[in-house]
């Protein structure tokens, strides 16, 4: 590695090309950056005081150690927002300056030929920066002052529309920008193909811009090191129909969230978004490191990235799956795409037909929305789904999910019937997160002409303005102001309506009756209002049961025949004979109001747990064990069911013990002697439980 300071124009003059190679990411700066940066030349150019301003560095690979050639193109592998954030305001510059020199060095001929292009070169030889495939095209057309045909990057295009704009407004003002611009310092590092490791230094890099993103990384992992044939190969047919089929947003936007998706798929493990990539490194290596391999591999992303964007960004072509799709993302059920994901990969290869799938896509809607009107938490779906596939059995595909969805434990039940007819009578919708996918779902179910709810707005049948008229006053009752409280914002009092700037706060009985009004609504959801004569408590009770009773079947739970069900249920293991009165140490005066204070603390902490007295200890549970409790002379004892390094415990009071033999489960052991040390102790075995649960995993 050669590592010098230089100015940043001479170093793009005296450089004949610059090339990103296949493997970098996209163009991603935004205008933000944008801004910093001409901030920076500005007031750089205009400070005297100033002499230089660093940019951050310049990293790319050179044959030898020699000076910069003047022939071979060089790869980048850190720097290619900076050349190209800079190459973007030269050229915006160029644009902008006439033949006359603003200052020495600077006018529209000398910049374009000093530092955007090679004038004696022709085609793409003739370009200082040549960006990956995405965005080349862009970027080369504004260089050359041509017209794109075809389709632009969206980065690149409104950073120079930026960059225009800011130099506009200088107004002819343009010097101090020129000034800025020679002020520019980089360190120039050039790599030793033989000597140095490029993917390890690109790890390892800090840029000043924008952090690379988990699908960056995995991306350079992969094509880096390979032969350029193979590597071009790859990105030419894997990589980038990717990028293509995500589109430039979301790949920036969705890439990461995917890639721990299909990790969950692959792995069983849910990763933290920040570790996909050591995650993937690890799962990379079980497919081996031969070329075939590497293929293998990036097939196997490629084909789940097309599930991915079928189920997620409105790819899917069969009108049935792309309508249940649309409602899965409008509900916003993320955690279940890992187990969606497993399930597209056998319809695509004929284990599952499209019956089957449809019905599973409505099941986890289901389970979902039943579960946010219950407002049961939502803090173990992810491991639900995670997990769900393993126990699906493919010689009975549907049949074994609806046992699976039947068998889920309390804290992951699927609402019955009866609990989500009550609830979503009385849960404030108006106000719900995905208040049009609801009313949508409502309007639509069972209908083969779709009504376009989108063109429609949310009615309050009884308003929503505090100084109610005194017709609806009347209407309601001496108790008014309690029935509109406890009943605005709930299913019976909402619907949908083209005329609701019309129909304001007007009496009942004129929305009603008015053109366009409720008597003559064509909508499923303003069935009956034409027949009633008032609106009222009574009313909106009556309404709210029959939509209730009509949810559950938008919404069906699973079913199945007991004796079929039977065969899918595991046996629970035979009750503990023990009781608390089995351990000694718990009689003891300050022992037992301490183990009382921990027993009443820990049961509280989620409607799932339970406790179960055994031989040796005392265990607490979720799903599983998540804290066990030995009683001892003058302390409790606790055993913490999770890695020790997993635990966070500034106070460093616990015990590593997964090399020793000790009663309890999990590596991490902490004491209990006082009442003063509880809540501490506590804020310990909640994360044990909240682990167990899956709510550390999101982040």
């Amino acid at each position: 590695m050669k590592a010098t300071e230089a100015q940043f124009l001479a170093f793009l003059r005296k450089s004949s090309q610059f090339v990103i190679p296949i493997y970098q990411r996209t163009y991603s700066w935004t205008a933000r950056e944008c801004r910093q940066l001409w901030d920076d030349v500005v007031r750089a150019g205009g400070d005297d005081g100033i002499d230089v301003h660093f940019v951050g560095s310049i990293v790319y690979i050179e044959d030898g150690l020699s000076q910069v050639s003047l022939q071979a193109p060089l790869l980048v592998i850190d720097g290619q927002q900076r050349l190209t954030t800079v190459t973007l305001l030269l050229a915006a510059l160029a644009e902008a300056l006439g033949d006359e020199e603003v200052i020495d060095g600077f006018n529209a001929r000398k910049v374009r030929n000093y530092y955007l292009l090679n004038p004696e070169e022709s085609g793409e030889r003739q370009f200082k920066l040549l960006l990956s495939q995405g965005d080349r095209a862009t970027l080369t057309s504004i260089v050359a002052g041509q017209d794109l045909q075809g389709e632009r990057s969206i980065t690149v295009s409104e950073n120079f529309a930026l960059f225009r704009e800011l130099i506009a407004g200088r107004k002819g003002d343009l010097a101090v920008v020129c000034r800025g611009l020679a002020k520019l310092v980089v360190v120039d590092i050039a790599l030793n193909r033989d000597h140095d490791n490029p993917q390890l230094i690109f790890e390892s890099m800090n840029s000043t811009g924008r952090e690379l993103s988990q699908a960056d990384l995995i991306r350079n992992f992969i094509l880096m090191g390979l032969e350029p044939e193979l590597q071009t190969r790859l990105y030419r047919d894997y990589w980038r129909p990717m990028e293509v089929a995500f589109g430039q947003q979301a790949y920036t936007t969705h890439f990461d969230a995917f890639m721990r998706h299909y990790l969950t798929v692959q792995t069983g493990n849910i990763p933290k978004l920040s570790d996909v990539y050591d995650g993937f490194k690890t799962h990379a290596r079980t497919f081996g490191s031969s070329a075939a391999d590497i293929e293998r591999l990036v097939r196997d992303v490629r084909d789940f990235a097309r599930y991915f964007c079928a189920m997620a960004l409105g790819a899917e072509q069969e009108p049935d799956l792309k309508r249940a799709f649309q409602d899965l993302v409008e509900l916003k059920v993320d955690v279940a795409y890992p187990f969606l994901l497993d399930l597209y990969r056998d319809y695509a290869a004929g284990q599952l037909d499209k019956t089957g799938f449809l019905a599973a896509i409505r099941l986890v809607e289901a389970y979902v929305f039943r579960r946010a009107i219950s407002a049961i938490p939502t803090n173990s779906m992810n491991k639900t789904f995670a997990t769900f596939a393993r126990s699906v059995v493919k010689e009975r595909y549907l049949e074994s999910i609806k046992a699976h969805f039947l068998g889920l434990p309390s804290y992951r039940r699927f609402p019955r019937d009866d609990e989500f007819r009550r609830d979503i009578q009385t849960r404030d919708l108006y106000n719900f997160r995905s208040r049009s996918y609801w009313l949508r779902r409502f309007e639509n179910f069972g209908r083969k002409e779709r009504v376009p709810v989108d063109e429609y707005t949310i009615e309050h049948i009884m308003p929503q303005t505090l100084d109610l008229s005194q017709a609806w006053r009347d209407a309601l009752g001496p108790d008014w102001e309690q029935v509109q409280k406890n009943w605005l914002h709930t299913l019976g009092n909402l619907t949908l309506t083209g005329y609701n700037s019309e129909y304001g706060a007007r009496p009942f009985p004129e929305k009603r009756d008015m053109s366009g009004g409720f008597g003559i609504s064509p909508l499923k959801l303003n069935a009956g209002l034409g027949q009633l004569e008032t609106w009222n408590e009574g009313s909106i009770r009556s309404r709210a049961a029959t939509l209730a009773g009509a949810a559950v079947d938008v919404w069906a739970a699973p079913s199945l025949p007991e004796d079929v069900l039977a065969a899918y249920s595991v046996k629970k293991p035979a009750a503990s004979s023990y009781t608390l009165d089995h351990y000694p140490q718990l009689a003891q005066p300050g022992l037992a109001e301490l183990f009382a204070a921990f027993r009443k603390e820990v049961l509280a902490l989620d409607p799932c747990v339970t406790e179960e007295c055994l031989k040796l200890y005392i265990a607490y549970k979720a799903e599983t064990n998540f804290v066990d409790v030995v009683p001892q002379a003058s302390r409790l004892r606790l055993s913490l069911n999770m890695r020790f390094a997993d635990i966070d415990d500034p106070k460093g009071l616990c015990k590593d013990i997964s090399g020793l033999g000790r009663w309890g489960n999990g590596d991490a052991e902490i004491g209990l002697s006082s009442l003063d040390e509880l809540p501490y102790v506590l804020g310990l075995v909640r994360q044990s439980l909240e682990q167990q649960l899956g709510s550390g995993d999101a982040a």
